[in-house]
């Protein structure tokens, strides 16, 4: 795999803009993503019972595995809005279709921003009947900066897969920085192929990417109404995705997706550090995941990691309210290359060690339980004022 440049239009077919619309202001709030040709489609959304507008028209939408174009408004989430909201989501899918001369059915919608907040669906059918004819295959920033609410940074990324039988392509874009939690959350990710997949193996591939990837991040603890990753595969590559082709394309689905994920982690709201929990040596799966979550939501642990504070007691205390089996005289854990505790213990002398480790801006907290064989990572990022200033002042 190669990494190139174009985001979610690197894969031959598709198009994209943005522009804005009139939701933030002056700021990029709309987007189109669009394959030029028919398309398999695929989908996970939110976990969060409260689901937005969008989320409840996108899932009936894309039942078919038959999508081809998602438009994407920023600014303003279409959640917890009512009937309104829904007429307000398929007005958005209505207009897409007539202004691209598509079937309804192949257009999914996607939003982000504040709740509760009606939609100003006029300003968004304008923008979208004027984003239409502006869309192109150098689109894809464009695309990448309409979709971004607290985020710092546009997040994209496209790979290149040679095949004994020619090469395809994966591209994708994304935003998230704030309620951002396991099983997905306030992120919307949009991934692109050009290889030709049926929608069974296109979800199967999506599902095991993202629980590899968007299910093992956590920003605040949050997860949001909005949660959405979608994915497009348009078979203009003239390949099939079989056999050493659909394995190529799972690693590489992996890697997209893995890529999007650790940039929302590190453009967290306020965050000066990412950092990746390892437990190792837990009794079951499932104990991995449980501790290395409660590690990774801990308000303790992630305030020491701002702090830069190797502050191993708030990792042990987190470990054993986590719910998993701990037997605190086998548990070790190590700061960076640095061991700070040995059989429940502190190390003497690594405390300033670990703490040179922790003023980097990414390293790995690794916990071994000396349980068992299995183990289960997270990526997590610091809490620091700046998270309490931009989330206190978000609707001021």
């Amino acid at each position: 795999m190669n990494r190139i440049d174009g985001g979610i239009t690197a894969p031959k077919g598709f198009i994209a803009g943005g522009l804005c619309c009139g939701i933030k202001n002056g700021v990029s709030d709309l987007g189109i993503l669009v394959s030029q040709g028919e398309s398999s489609a695929a989908g996970t959304f939110t976990t969060n019972l409260v689901k937005a507008a969008p989320v409840l028209v996108s899932s009936q939408q894309i039942s078919r595995g038959k999508n081809r174009a998602v438009v994407v408004n920023s600014g303003n989430a279409n959640a917890c809005t009512g009937e309104r909201g829904m007429k307000d989501a398929w007005q958005m899918v209505e207009e897409t279709a007539a202004t691209l001369r598509i079937n309804p059915q192949e257009v999914l919608v996607c939003s982000t921003g504040i709740i509760g907040e009606p939609l100003p669906i006029d300003k968004i059918k304008k923008g979208i009947h004027e984003l239409g004819p502006q869309l192109s295959p150098k689109g894809n920033k464009a695309f990448a900066q309409a979709i971004l609410t607290t985020d710092k940074n546009t997040k994209e990324v496209a790979l290149e897969v040679p095949t004994s039988q020619g090469t395809f392509r994966v591209g994708g874009a994304a935003k998230g920085a704030g309620m951002v939690h396991p099983h997905m959350a306030t992120m919307l990710a949009f991934i692109t192929t050009d290889l030709e997949i049926v929608p069974p193996t296109l979800q199967r591939c999506l599902k095991e990417a993202v629980e590899l990837s968007f299910n093992r991040i956590s920003i605040d603890g949050d997860t949001s109404t909005n949660d959405t990753a979608l994915i497009l595969a348009n078979s203009a590559s003239g390949l099939k995705g079989e056999g050493k082709n659909l394995q190529a394309f799972q690693e590489a689905i992996k890697e997209v997706c893995k890529t999007l994920a650790s940039m929302m982690v590190k453009d967290g709201e306020g965050a000066t550090k990412a950092v990746k929990i390892m437990v190792k040596g837990s009794s079951s799966p499932k104990d991995g995941e449980k501790a290395a979550r409660r590690l990774a939501n801990s308000l303790l642990v992630k305030t020491a990691l701002y702090g830069e504070d190797p502050n191993w007691g708030r990792l042990m205390a987190a470990l054993g309210s986590s719910g998993c089996l701990v037997d605190p005289l086998r548990v070790k854990v190590w700061i960076g290359d640095t061991q700070v505790v040995q059989g429940g213990e502190g190390m003497p002398g690594a405390e300033e060690k670990a703490h040179r480790i922790m003023k980097q801006r990414g390293y790995t907290i690794t916990l071994d339980l000396g349980l068992g064989s299995h183990e289960y990572w997270i990526w997590t990022c610091d809490l620091s004022y700046n998270y309490i200033r931009i989330n206190a002042e978000y609707r001021s």
